[in-house]
């Protein structure tokens, strides 16, 4: 467990938000790279009381012997970019449920948009999903915007030899990214949505169900809404027949449902 501070914060576009954490305990960190998470033990702006932050690896304990009022959130996020010589890594947080008055709903974004240097967190590496096999040729890569900061990182440290097809979803037009490494002979779909009320991960789900896919086997990355990454993880097994140990999916969340 990372006992770090918050050393800068920048709004990159409408729906996203990068976080710069750093600290003496990164020291302990080990990169691992691709989609290298960890659990972000925060204070939510909107809670009242003195917020707990878990200290050791024994965290589960340590946060049963808290009160409810001073238990922290709990959120997972990417390790989008690793700067050992600087002690400190960024994150992406990606910015929802925010009202017409411009106050967030979201544990996760109120955090992010009211964080200032020296906000404290704790950080518990989770290490990382990506595994693609010897075999693949090439690599699928699909995610809302949950899974955003994972893929970029992704194309950024994949080998030279293994390009990707990427869907990616994001709120709005305004989220598209430009500047992006990637294998050379990569594509990137990108899928903004117009209608502000659909569900995240249906344009990225019926996409993958429509592509016409390249020839030779591949691996395939899928994270974000749950049903989003099921579903795309039982289309390629059922209607492409793809070995499941070829695909990695991970569930971010469950629309409609809150975290902690």
């Amino acid at each position: 467990m990372l006992s770090l501070t918050v050393q800068a914060g920048e709004q990159t576009s409408p729906h996203f938000m990068t976080v710069t954490l750093g600290g003496d305990d990164v020291r302990h960190l080990q990169q691992t790279g691709f989609d290298q998470a960890g659990r972000l033990f925060f204070a939510d702006p909107a809670d009242d009381g003195d917020v707990f932050l878990p200290s050791s690896e024994r965290w589960i304990l340590q946060l049963t012997l808290q009160g409810g009022k001073r238990r922290p959130r709990v959120r997972t996020y990417t390790m989008r970019r690793f700067r050992p010589e600087e002690s400190a890594f960024d994150i992406e947080v990606s910015l929802h449920e925010i009202g017409a008055s411009g106050q967030a709903s979201a544990p996760g974004t109120r955090w992010a948009l009211a964080a200032v240097p020296g906000t404290k967190v704790s950080f518990l590496d989770e290490g990382h999903s990506y595994a693609p096999s010897a075999s693949a040729t090439w690599q699928l890569l699909a995610g809302d915007e949950s899974a955003l900061p994972a893929i970029l990182a992704i194309l950024e440290t994949s080998p030279a030899d293994l390009p990707a097809t990427v869907f990616l979803e994001v709120p709005s037009p305004e989220d598209i990214r430009t500047d992006i490494t990637m294998p050379p002979g990569s594509s990137i779909n990108w899928l903004p949505r117009i209608d502000p009320g659909s569900k995240p991960g249906a344009l990225a789900l019926d996409a993958v169900k429509q592509a016409r896919l390249s020839d030779g086997p591949f691996y395939a990355w899928t994270a974000g809404e749950s049903s989003m990454a099921t579903g795309i993880r039982r289309h390629l097994v059922s209607e492409r027949h793809v070995p499941k140990s070829d695909i990695s999916f991970r569930g971010y969340f469950s629309h409609g449902r809150a975290g902690l």
